[in-house]
Formats: C-alpha cells, structure tokens, sequence
C-alpha cells in the first residue's frame, strides 16, 4: 500500500521522537507525509520534520505546511511581518513550506472571536495567494464564513478533517478544492462524515490523521501517528467498493497534485 497523510503535527520538537514517528509511518507503508503548522511552536515542528526525514533513512518523504490557527487572533501582526516564510527564522534550513496552514475559522470553540478569526483567515488565503501556495483549511460550524471568504480570495488547496455536511462539500468542490477525511469517518456516530464523503469524487478525495488526534477504529483512544492512516485508507475503500490498494493509490496521486 502506497499511502500519503496530508495532515498531521509534531507536537514534540525531539529529532529522536519525530524520526521514530516517521520510521513507523514508513514500516506502515507510508510514502509521504505533509507535516503542518498552525502556531510557531507547531511551525517549528512540522518544519524539523522535513529536516528530520530528509536527513534519514528508511523514512517517507515529508513536505510541511505552515500557518497560524483561529486559536492564533492575537498573533495577527506574525502575518503582516512574513513570518509565514519559516517557523523559526533563527535556524538555518534549505527546506520551504509547500502550503500555507492549517488556516481557517472554528466557531464551535471560540465565537466570540469571528472577526478576528475572519481577518486572520483573510490575510493568510491573500499571503498564499501572492506567493502561489496551496492552504489547508480547518472549518467548523463556519463554512458559510469559510466558503464566503474563499470566493472573496480565490485560492486553492485542501479543506481538511472535512465534518461538514454533502452540500457544503459540493460548495468547496465547485470551488476546485480537496476534501480530506481522517478517523472521524470511521467513528460509529460519523454518519454525516460518510454521507459527505461518498459526494467527493476519486480525483478529489484524501486521507489524513491529524495526529496526534482522533486515532481512528480500532485505535481509538490511542495516541494517533501517521502509521494510522492506513486503517482510514481501508475503511473508505470499503464503502467505495475499491481495494485498500487501489484507494491508496489515488488519495496518493491526488495529494501530489494537490501539493504541486
């Protein structure tokens, strides 16, 4: 099996723990691994990862992501000083991000912040605008938001550990966007996540963990790593009626491209 997780995060900063992740992910199968931010410590990480693997043997190739998070309001002024460009501007590293995330408004947690949350959204979709990256989307509770702001900056990239409902997924499809599912499909209450993603076409679809969270069946309550992702390649496969292989394969071609 040939498998790609588009979204994870190191919360550790250890080189020795994150190569260990990555060694297990490989043994599992995986190729490739995209390593996102989403605040500077997370930055930081997903860009040591890449240093990490690319420095190794026997681990998947990884890109990293990086980008400031809703959780991230008051940090607004990193955006306008660039520091989206590197994680840590003190270290010296050969590698760039490939995308700009994880970006994207949450209105179940933090309500009182939608404007904010909007204005740092906005201003990060027009920063990946100008410097030609993909984003990746986290959306809750605020996809009219997300999708209104999307139209206003056309960009292009991933919506990730998609929850939300069919219609809305046709929205960000129509939009040119890939809808990434991770272990919440798999979860016995999931049925809304299951209807959405039997709406997203082959060439569309991807897979995920966002590790170290929502480790899917039959690992739940575990801490998730990107070695899982397997188990959600085999479950959407099976409600596609495809081989684990076969699904694989494409979610893999499909986050190439998305990722270019």
């Amino acid at each position: 099996m040939r498998l790609y997780d588009t979204h994870c995060h190191f919360e550790t900063a250890s080189p020795v723990e994150i190569a260990a992740i990555l060694s297990r992910a490989r043994a599992a199968g995986v190729e490739a691994v995209m390593a996102v931010g989403g605040s500077p410590a997370l930055n930081a990480a997903a860009e040591l990862a890449a240093e990490v693997a690319a420095s190794g043997e026997g681990m998947p190739k990884v890109c990293f992501a990086t980008g400031f998070d809703r959780d991230q309001v008051r940090d607004s002024c990193l955006v306008a000083r660039g520091s989206l460009g590197g994680a840590d501007e003190s270290r010296t590293t050969n590698h760039e991000p490939r995308a700009i995330g994880e970006i994207g408004l949450d209105y179940h947690y933090s309500p009182e912040t939608r404007e904010a949350q909007r204005e740092l959204f906005g201003a990060q979709l027009e920063e990946a605008a100008k410097r030609s990256l993909p984003v990746i989307i986290h959306t809750r509770e605020a996809d009219d938001d997300t999708l209104a702001l999307l139209r206003e900056v056309p960009s292009r990239g991933v919506i990730h550990c998609y929850t939300g409902t069919p219609e809305a997924a046709k929205a960000f499809l129509d939009l040119g966007f890939y809808i990434s599912f991770s272990g919440i499909v798999t979860f016995r209450l999931a049925d809304n996540v299951r209807a959405a993603a039997a709406v997203v076409p082959d060439d569309r679809i991807l897979i995920e963990t966002d590790s170290p969270f929502l480790a899917p069946v039959p690992l739940r309550g575990k801490v998730n790593e990107p070695a899982f992702v397997s188990h959600t390649c085999e479950f959407l496969a099976a409600r596609r009626g495809v081989k684990p292989d076969d699904f694989a394969a494409l979610t893999f071609a499909n986050a190439e491209r998305a990722f270019a």
